[in-house]
């Protein structure tokens, strides 16, 4: 027994300074964000800054030329939106390989789960071709329908509708409710967890997004925050202190929907990997 509780101490702290370790990039990035330029590259490192300058990089970077606001609003406008239409879009097909039943659905939905193999890098020239040809390309509406279809939306959505009783959807078929009610109003509402994780995972990874905003946008007022923060940081050149702080800007709401959600994002994978 006291072996064990040993084992457990040493692994509590090896798992700490891990963690810690892991986080030392983001504290210097926030420590140079809050820096005069002449104090970032002082050694030893000086985690808190000898001259505070935070107030002074944040006007630079908001008040200047480069239009951090209007980048802002692109990626507000193009994450909240393609994290909708993604959720309803994944919920959808979830709902229809999980309980509609038709011939072929399981060889169909492993059909569709297969082409998660598929590397997005490998379709993006067909993709850019299809969306020139329709006349979506360099617009916000084409990015958003592009990134509106996930083959890993469905299949964790899935699966958690999978371990909701089918006696529920029956009972409800025999009071007469058809699909869109049983969707609507018995589903949904009981995979709450599951949408909540598949969005805020959506939401990280699109707004986090460089790719498809740099294949797909072509006018800098489309622009969404990660090609600001590369027209940033190539115009900026060495000022490190200013192009931390823009990553600090950048950043932030991520935080703040990680901090309100990951109980979300625990509750919901681990719903969904209750039956396959």
């Amino acid at each position: 027994m006291e072996k064990k509780k040993i084992t457990k101490i040493i692994l509590t702290v090896l798992f700490w300074g891990i963690g810690l370790t892991m986080l030392l990039p983001l504290v210097w990035m926030i420590s140079t964000a809050c820096k005069v330029e002449a104090d970032v590259f002082n050694f030893p490192i000086q985690w808190i800054p000898p001259r505070w300058n935070l107030v002074e990089n944040m006007k630079e970077v908001w008040g200047g030329q480069y239009n951090f606001g209007l980048y802002y609003l692109n990626s507000i406008k193009v994450t909240l939106l393609a994290t909708f239409f993604q959720v309803f879009v994944s919920a959808l097909g979830a709902y229809g390989f999980s309980k509609v039943k038709f011939p072929g659905r399981d060889k169909i939905f492993l059909a569709y789960l297969a082409t998660m193999m598929i590397p997005p890098q490998v379709t993006i020239v067909s993709q850019f071709i299809i969306m020139r040809n329709i006349g979506l390309y360099n617009t916000h509406f084409g990015l958003i329908m592009m990134l509106a279809f996930s083959v890993y939306g469905v299949f964790l959505l899935r699966q958690a509708m999978m371990a909701i009783p089918e006696s529920l959807s029956e009972s409800a078929k025999i009071d007469g409710a058809g699909h869109p009610t049983i969707f609507f109003h018995i589903i949904l509402p009981m995979i709450k967890p599951s949408l909540a994780t598949l969005a805020t995972l959506k939401f990280v990874w699109t707004w986090n997004d460089y790719q498809a905003p740099l294949v797909f946008l072509n006018s800098r007022h489309l622009y969404t925050i990660q090609l600001g923060m590369k027209q940033f940081a190539s115009e900026s050149g060495s000022y490190y202190s200013l192009i931390m702080a823009a990553a600090v800007s950048a950043i932030l709401p991520l935080v703040i929907v990680f901090l309100f959600c990951q109980r979300f994002v625990v509750d919901g994978i681990a719903s969904g990997a209750v039956k396959g």
